[in-house]
């Protein structure tokens, strides 16, 4: 359900507010969007907004989310791609998900589903978006890839449209990327591995973008045709752009053993995961992000942490 877009001066934006027949817990859903602390494309401000830069196909947008209530968000957009965002927004929220056929016997799942009925899945759409920054922390120390980020976006992107907050930054378009000199990303403590891809991505990105529009298992198969791009990129970027309740992180370095302590109160691998998991397709990925958001999943912690990795200086 939704109300129409109000256009009202160009610095108010457009607006629009949508609603659901159960609960959208709007901070707890956008999550993922947010690349850490500093993320030049993301901030949350003291009133409670959420504000976040992006490339719509129809043009740059900037744009603010904030709680109406329990089953309401409001919206306000600017820049050429506001019209476009503010159509597609019960779209990105799944508004229309049905989960009617989840019902966890866990009972730490099935607490957290009852618990935060807010939850949605994400479905932004945009495809290269999601892609850059998980690539960018394929291996690597989620630190390390955040810095990464930052410093390339801050060094390539450009302002958001409209009276956006301090520093909030749209990121390069793909064929900004695609620019980005070897030299650059080295500096950036990016990897020869992971530039190439972003690369190689960046080339054949409108294609890419295509995949929105499928299946998202048909979707993350594309992904996986670009040399770089595997199982666990591919669930991130499903994670964030397709909306995929299923779309769970295999390769992680943390997951499996954090499902397996969480769970079953002792460590599992991947393939043990990927099996104890089976019975909550095609609902996986929605079951970890409730563990995550109840305060649930966790593993103890054994030995020094594996070093951070500074490519920097080679």
């Amino acid at each position: 359900m939704r109300s129409g877009l109000i256009d009202s001066a160009s610095h108010a934006g457009l607006s629009r507010t949508v609603t659901s027949d159960r609960p959208i817990d709007l901070a707890a859903t956008i999550a993922p969007l947010s690349r850490g602390t500093g993320d030049p494309c993301h901030q949350s401000t003291r009133d409670g907004a959420h504000w976040h830069a992006s490339r719509m196909p129809t043009g740059p947008v900037t744009y603010r989310l904030t709680q109406a209530g329990p089953n309401a968000v409001d919206a306000r957009a600017w820049g050429a791609g506001a019209a476009e965002f503010l159509d597609r927004l019960d779209h990105m929220l799944c508004l229309d998900e049905d989960l009617s056929g989840f019902a966890p016997d866990h009972p730490k799942i099935a607490e957290a589903h009852r618990r935060f009925p807010g939850l949605r899945m994400l479905r932004t759409g945009l495809v290269f978006e999601a892609l850059v920054p998980a690539v960018l922390e394929q291996k690597v120390h989620t630190v390390s890839a955040r810095a990464s980020w930052r410093k390339l976006v801050r060094q390539f992107g450009a302002p958001a449209p409209g009276p956006a907050p301090a520093g909030l930054l749209l990121p390069p378009d793909a064929d900004g990327w695609r620019r980005i000199p070897s030299w650059t990303f080295h500096r950036a403590n990016v990897g020869p591995q992971r530039a190439q891809t972003i690369v190689r991505a960046a080339r054949v990105a409108s294609s890419l973008e295509q995949s929105a529009g499928v299946d998202p298992a048909e979707a993350a198969r594309r992904l996986r045709t670009v040399p770089g791009i595997g199982v666990w990129t591919a669930a991130e970027i499903g994670q964030r752009a397709f909306g995929d309740a299923d779309a769970l992180s295999v390769g992680d370095f943390h997951l499996a053993a954090i499902v397996g302590w969480t769970l079953l109160g002792h460590p599992i691998d991947d393939d043990a995961m990927v099996e104890y998991l089976k019975p909550l397709r095609p609902h996986r990925y929605r079951a970890v992000r409730l563990l995550e958001i109840s305060g649930q999943a966790h593993k103890p912690k054994f030995g020094p942490r594996t070093p951070l990795t500074d490519h920097t200086w080679h």
